[in-house]
């Protein structure tokens, strides 16, 4: 069935695959529109508009993930349709990633704390040009031989209950939501079973101006796709969805493409546009 993938990281943030090498991929899938939501970054949005010329049969969707904070967990939420080049909006984002390099920095000084050596100059080459994030941190610990699958870094020590993680402050996720808004994009929350009191979230977001609900979604099964279309239905938001694909290398990766927004669905959200 032909989607719309509209959650794609690459190299820009926490993704394994350049701008260039993700849109080849997404050219053999399923998907015939697509979002590159890189987080808390547009830095790969140029350059994929232009090499998606490549492919007549692609339509690239300008996105983002923006990362926010609530007690004791995190929010993501997606935005699509983004006046991106906006001063004030690269300025903000700016600031967000200076947040994760200080992030990053203070969990890798816990981890040496814990035994667990990791050089800061190698979690900057793995991250390249791109946005530091936990992944490039997991998979320098699985370079060490720490781990052997970047996921399992996350169980005890990157997730956010774990020995090395660090937090440094976020915006809130109503001031994400307003930030979208803000550049005329369409805002979606992104992976909303993940979230404690989600459905208190998604009302309080909601008053925000909320706009969609991620409901296909990497590897969520029949059952929950369900529950969250209930959700989408009484809280009158339009059920997005993507893959989240990054190119880890962790056992049953959803490929890009292979889940996503249903054609007719993307055009729902196309018309919420400012």
């Amino acid at each position: 069935m032909e989607v719309a993938d509209l959650h794609l990281h690459t190299t820009q943030s926490d993704g394994r695959l350049s701008v260039s090498e993700l849109i080849d991929v997404v050219a053999l899938s399923n998907a015939s529109i697509f979002s590159i939501t890189d987080h808390d970054t547009t830095n790969g949005l140029d350059a994929a508009a232009e090499y998606t010329k490549k492919y007549p049969h692609l339509r690239l969707i300008p996105g983002i993930e923006l990362s926010a904070d609530i007690d004791g967990d995190e929010i993501h939420v997606l935005g699509y349709f983004l006046d991106y080049q906006q001063v004030d909006f690269q300025r903000k984002l700016t600031s967000f990633r200076d947040g994760r390099i200080t992030r990053a920095q203070m969990m890798i000084e816990k981890l040496s704390s814990l035994g667990m050596e990791v050089s800061w100059d190698r979690v900057q080459e793995i991250a390249g040009d791109g946005t530091i994030g936990r992944p490039h941190i997991a998979l320098a610990l699985v370079e060490e031989g720490y781990f052997d699958l970047p996921k399992e870094a996350f169980v005890n020590h990157l997730n956010r209950t774990g020995l090395a993680y660090a937090e440094v402050p976020k915006i809130s996720p109503q001031e994400a939501v307003q930030l979208i808004k803000s550049v005329n994009g369409v805002a979606v929350l992104a992976h909303p079973f993940e979230i404690t009191d989600m459905t208190k979230w998604i009302g309080i977001l909601k008053e925000e101006g909320l706009d969609g609900l991620e409901v296909y979604y990497g590897n969520y099964g029949p059952s929950t796709v369900e529950h969250l279309l209930r959700l989408s239905r009484a809280y009158d938001l339009v059920p997005a969805g993507g893959s989240d694909f990054h190119g880890l290398g962790n056992p049953g990766e959803v490929r890009p493409g292979t889940v996503g927004t249903p054609i007719d669905i993307f055009d729902r959200l196309e018309r919420l546009v400012i």
